[in-house]
């Protein structure tokens, strides 16, 4: 009898039960998604070194991005889950530090604080705007991307973020 650890034991079981192309597949997908998130982070990077924005990183301006017009929580934003390997409470106190966020304590529940952008964050949320608006322009350009690639490509992603989320919801 040979010992297995478990990450061998669920992979060849996961390779036992699911044809080998379909988990090469899904295995390429997964670590595609997440190449492609860092890289997105370095082009914003780019972006900034290029234009001499020092004080602020690629993960404070997607926060800045993504809160947009609206008043949150940081839990709303943890909630979200775009922010997985970063401290959202550390970036939203260093964008309020720099002047991209107002916050403000919840009257309802004194342990909740809510942020908004401020004149300079909504600056900072339209630059990103911008750049994203290139790129799409610059993809679609070069054939790279068209509307029915990634209306295709968003309606597997959302499938199997429900997949994902249905799984989750049955664990707990």
């Amino acid at each position: 009898m040979t010992f297995q650890t478990p990450m061998t034991t669920l992979r060849d079981e996961a390779e036992r039960d699911c044809p080998p192309a379909l988990l090469a597949g899904y295995l390429d997908s997964l670590s595609l998604l997440e190449r492609l998130h860092r890289l997105l982070l370095d082009v914003i990077k780019d972006e900034f070194e290029r234009t001499a924005v020092l004080d602020i990183n690629p993960v404070q301006a997607l926060l800045l991005f993504n809160i947009g017009e609206n008043e949150v929580t940081a839990g709303e934003l943890k909630s979200r889950g775009y922010y997985q390997g970063s401290n959202v409470s550390y970036n939203l106190k260093k964008l309020v530090e720099a002047g991209y966020m107002h916050h403000q304590r919840s009257e309802v529940d004194r342990r909740s604080v809510r942020v908004r952008l401020t004149s300079k964050g909504r600056r900072m949320r339209d630059a990103v705007a911008e750049i994203f608006r290139r790129q799409a322009r610059g993809m679609e350009a070069r054939g790279t991307l068209d509307l029915a690639r990634i209306e295709e490509m968003n309606r597997t992603l959302r499938r199997m973020e429900r997949s994902w989320s249905e799984q989750i919801r049955y664990i707990y």
